[in-house]
């Protein structure tokens, strides 16, 4: 495909993206770098990044607020799909990683760039869901990842951004690796490396220990409309505040905090510690709602397609026909999903203890009561059962006479 002219990088302002901006030039003959930055709500984090990148050798460096779709069009979508990677992992890095790739190839295409390129590593998932997800929007711009062949060590990485003027950030020193967005944070490596080694509460950030969170329940009533969040206690919020209220109300009392195995998309498990209050809390409320206002055998298929969608979206197919297809069945699912949850949050614990839905709600008192006003049809229980019950019986009947 011959030599990339101009490329656009995905850029965190780490030492790796920053160290790939000289490499790119030097190494791959790259004429012009344009760096990435997206914002997904980490805050702080962005401070100084364009003065960085342009110092580390780019010709331009971009800031997206990305803020908004990331909730609107991944998180939310997520949210209905009760998306849980291997039961309990929401996914809150993974859902970055389609719309970062699909803003880069933007970019590139409004730049008339021929080449993107990322900083990811060869042991980490990351660079699956930028590679399938470039391939998928974008297969005829070169791709390059500079970090995944370059195999130097940490030391010779650093060592090499120096000679070009790079310095290594002197902030504080910590032996993690943590990602962060609006949806919660990624934290690994260091002692975490030992899965056996209860995680310090150091490496926690957005959600209260046991010890430090309130002594009373606090409750909070979680509202939906056609399977999508839409209110805190009767407060009606835009996606966004939803997240952030979810986040704050969460966090304060504990709730959220994940340490999990996780097999990679690489073949490889890692100790994952993970903070995703408001996301979690989120999803929790939406199952329950579900279980209020769906029928029992789509309640069982959706949950079955729950798992697929999750690990489609953990491998980077967010954009695949088959995720497209899971879409169209999670879409139809939800548009009876209205109704409201009531939740108990105490010392990191989180206890559905209410949930009603005014128009959905497919629990009826009337049959469900032992009470004077039972309408069920006790009668009809026998017919039932007798044909329900038939085929075992004639298997007993030819097999044990």
């Amino acid at each position: 495909m011959g030599r990339a002219r101009k490329v656009v990088l995905a850029y965190s302002g780490g030492v790796d993206t920053s160290v790939c901006i000289p490499y790119l030039k030097k190494e791959y003959g790259v004429e012009e770098v344009v760096a990435f930055a997206a914002d997904l709500g980490q805050g702080d984090e962005l401070e100084g990044i364009k003065e960085k990148a342009i110092k580390s050798g780019a010709s331009k460096s971009i800031i997206a607020n990305l803020v908004k779709p990331f909730i609107e069009d991944f998180a939310f979508p997520a949210i209905r799909s009760n998306a849980l990677y291997q039961g309990k992992y929401p996914l809150s890095t993974a859902l970055a990683r389609p719309l970062i790739a699909r803003k880069l190839v933007q970019i590139a295409r409004e730049l008339n760039a021929d080449g993107v390129a990322h900083g990811c590593t060869g042991k980490g998932n990351d660079q699956v869901r930028f590679d399938v997800t470039i391939g998928a929007l974008a297969p005829d711009l070169k791709l390059l990842t500079p970090a995944r062949e370059w195999g130097m060590s940490r030391e010779e990485t650093i060592a090499y951004g120096e000679k070009y003027g790079i310095v290594p950030p002197v902030s504080k020193k910590t032996p993690y690796s943590i990602d962060l967005n609006l949806l919660g944070r990624s934290i690994e490596a260091g002692p975490l490396e030992d899965p056996f080694q209860m995680p310090a509460e150091e490496v926690y950030g957005i959600t209260s220990s046991i010890s430090n969170s309130p002594d009373e329940p606090e409750l909070v009533d979680i509202s939906f409309e056609v399977g999508y969040p839409v209110a805190i206690n009767g407060e009606r919020l835009d996606p966004v505040s939803i997240i952030k209220k979810a986040n704050s109300i969460a966090g304060r009392n504990g709730f959220g905090r994940l340490d999990i195995i996780e097999d990679r998309v690489v073949g490889i498990k890692s100790r994952e510690i993970y903070e995703t209050p408001g996301l979690l809390l989120l999803i929790k409320a939406h199952q329950e709602i579900e279980s209020l206002t769906l029928p029992a055998d789509l309640l069982n298929t959706k949950f079955r397609l729950e798992r697929q969608w999750a690990n489609l979206v953990y491998q980077g197919f967010w954009f695949s026909p088959l995720k497209e297809a899971l879409d169209g069945f999670i879409n139809c699912s939800q548009q009876q999903v209205n109704g409201t949850v009531r939740i108990r949050l105490l010392k990191g614990n989180a206890d559905v203890i209410g949930r009603k839905s005014s128009n959905n709600s497919l629990y009826i008192s009337d049959l469900s009561t032992y009470g004077s006003d039972d309408n069920f049809q006790h009668k009809s229980a026998e017919g039932f059962i007798y044909i329900w019950g038939l085929p075992n019986r004639i298997w007993s009947w030819i097999n044990k006479s």
